[in-house]
């Protein structure tokens, strides 16, 4: 019997960044979309969304940026499927 392989996708519980480094995101399996607390994000921008196929980057962290954790929600195609964290580490 042959066997077909099939990715679903692994997403880290936390994702550990040092200064000048950012996250990458990537879904083809629908449209993704990344949303954090816009009271307590690391980047510019609070929400990232992107279609399937398509990699998704956060950028750096913002300036003068205080080390710790900021937690986020993964949706894929509008339905949220996931929680994240984000540590950012000092220089």
């Amino acid at each position: 019997m042959a066997e077909k392989l099939v990715m679903v996708g692994v997403l880290p519980e936390v994702v550990v960044l040092d200064p000048g480094e950012q996250v990458e995101w990537f879904s083809n399996a629908g449209n993704i979309k990344i949303e954090f607390d816009p009271q307590r994000c690391p980047f510019s921008s609070n929400v990232f969304q992107a279609p399937p196929g398509m990699r998704l980057l956060s950028g750096t962290a913002r300036a003068g940026l205080n080390p710790g954790s900021y937690r986020y929600k993964l949706s894929l195609n509008d339905a949220v499927v996931a929680n994240g964290e984000v540590l950012v580490r000092e220089k």
